[in-house]
């Protein structure tokens, strides 16, 4: 298989268990989601999608020598996305906003019930192991550190929200290697300059003002939608565009869903207003310490710049918005 990546470039993929995974129903599925929600309205010519990301992980993986079972675990580990991925926190009372978990904490059960077992089967891997991501720290790994799942998104944001040129994310993987199965940058200005790129994205993109009205205005959507038994959770795992025909058969005759409709694509009308609200939303914050080397040395980021475990503190709180709408 031959794959263009908008990232990592022309690819050919030649393992036969993970053809047949990009193949499947699950992965295919993920072309229809959208990778940050619904930020198009924000940011025109920034929507990509699950299914784009989940391969750049598988790629990412290869090329820096992870085990072939790690390389499947990266290409799946979205697979449980709903459509509108994080958005679905929003819609759901099951209190994921401020770590927005609820698709990993579907994950394991999502997979069991998927065609992907008897993939694995087929080629001869074991599931229980592949669900284990304990068994895959260069996918996975807690915040601050850095990880092939954190990396590949947030270069792709880079791009696509104007943060930074694909000549300066071909620059940051130069400076990336693979020492003792953890990603350390090769120098300190490298692994710097990645942490301070990470930042903007986050107070822009993935915890920004702009994010929690998205969020909180598809979450309504759901979340009424839902309510009114227009949908059930199972058409959820379906797309984004399937989800919105599905409710909107339901538009002409509900006032109320053609707000909320109409409000989901507009990029105004609000104002953040701590002091008169209609809405308080969190949204997840992710922020980053890497590792780089340093005098010789495999160190942090904030152990060679003190002033970053400041930064650290403060943004790995979860982001708090108080929306104002003005569009009523």
């Amino acid at each position: 298989m031959k794959y263009q990546d908008r990232i990592y470039g022309e690819i050919e993929i030649d393992e036969p268990v993970i053809v047949d995974l990009i193949n499947s129903q699950e992965l295919q599925r993920l072309k229809g989601v959208d990778q940050s929600g619904y930020f198009e309205i924000y940011h025109p010519g920034s929507k990509h999608s699950r299914f784009e990301h989940s391969v750049g992980v598988y790629i990412l993986l290869k090329k820096f020598g992870a085990p072939i079972e790690e390389r499947i675990a990266g290409l799946i580990h979205d697979v449980s996305h709903s459509a509108f991925s994080h958005a679905v926190d929003y819609a759901l009372a099951n209190g994921t906003e401020k770590e927005q978990s609820h698709q990993d904490d579907y994950f394991d059960e999502y997979v069991r019930k998927s065609g992907i077992p008897k993939i694995l089967e087929k080629y001869g891997f074991d599931l229980e192991y592949i669900l284990d991501e304990n068994n895959f720290p260069l996918l996975e790994n807690k915040l601050p550190d850095i990880c092939a799942d954190r990396i590949d998104y947030s270069l792709r944001g880079f791009v696509l929200f104007g943060v930074a040129k694909i000549e300066k994310v071909k620059e940051i993987l130069k400076n990336l290697t693979v020492e003792d199965r953890r990603w350390v940058f090769k120098d300190f200005n490298s692994g710097y300059e990645y942490a301070k790129l990470f930042k903007d994205i986050n107070d822009n993109c993935y915890s920004g003002i702009t994010t929690a009205i998205m969020f909180r205005r598809v979450g309504d959507y759901l979340k009424y939608a839902l309510e009114k038994k227009y949908i059930d959770k199972d058409i959820l795992y379906t797309t984004d565009n399937e989800v919105v025909e599905k409710i909107n058969e339901h538009l002409k005759a509900d006032g109320n869903l053609d707000i909320l409709w109409k409000r989901m694509n507009d990029s105004g009308g609000y104002e953040n207003n701590p002091n008169d609200y209609d809405a308080e939303v969190y949204c997840k914050s992710r922020i980053i310490d890497p590792l780089c080397w340093h005098n010789g040395e495999i160190k942090r980021v904030s152990e060679v710049e003190p002033n970053w475990r400041e930064v650290i503190q403060k943004e790995m709180e979860p982001k708090r918005h108080f929306l104002k709408f003005t569009d009523k």
